[in-house]
């Protein structure tokens, strides 16, 4: 049982690990179409609220979200490295570190997914309240984006749920841990008994 067990959990830190990355990415990533579309229709980097669209202030709104997320999904990156620093993929008995790590990864990713999940929305109501028709006309004038899409932001739906999966999967592993080295603590005990 302890093997399936430690298969499991060394697929669960590399899945930790994998899924930190994609949140980066994503946090890299979510900006690209509204920069792409809108930047160029501000005219006044001065006076953001003189601009050929409107709405097209979503886009200057997001920045500071966008800083926050990206600094905070690198952060789950190392809270999923911290998860390999404390030997929690290998190890067979587990110590104060590995549920320590296993915990600050699942309060991470919940924060994170709260935090960002909150936010995203926000900017997705945003979003639609552009001014489209004049979005289209000033993409056709000056050969920029024109996209009504709002898969950048439905997208984290996808990658916050890979994220919350992983995380209660690496809680629900460190149960099955403690269960097993308890009846492996019982066995020695009974052996113990037996010779004596």
């Amino acid at each position: 049982m302890y093997k399936k067990q430690l298969t499991v959990q060394k697929v669960l830190c590399l899945a930790a690990i994998i899924v930190s990355a994609l949140v980066f990415l994503y946090a890299l990533g979510i900006m690209t179409d509204l920069y792409d579309s809108l930047y160029d229709t501000m005219r006044n980097p001065n006076d953001v609220y003189q601009t050929d669209v409107a709405g097209s202030i979503v886009y200057y709104n997001m920045q500071e979200f966008n800083r926050v997320f990206l600094r905070d999904s690198i952060v789950l990156i190392l809270l999923a490295v911290v998860l390999f620093i404390t030997n929690t993929h290998v190890r067979r008995r587990y110590y104060i570190g590995n549920f320590v790590a296993t915990g600050l990864f699942a309060a991470g990713s919940v924060y994170l997914t709260v935090f960002a999940h909150i936010y995203i929305e926000i900017f997705k109501g945003q979003w639609l309240q552009v001014d489209f028709a004049a979005l289209q006309e000033h993409a056709e004038m000056w050969g920029t984006l024109y996209t009504q899409s709002t898969f950048w932001f439905d997208l984290h739906y996808c990658v916050f749920a890979l994220l919350l999966i992983v995380a209660v999967a690496l809680v629900v592993n460190a149960v099955w841990k403690v269960k097993l080295m308890k009846a492996e603590e019982e066995l020695i005990e009974e052996g113990r008994r037996v010779l004596a």
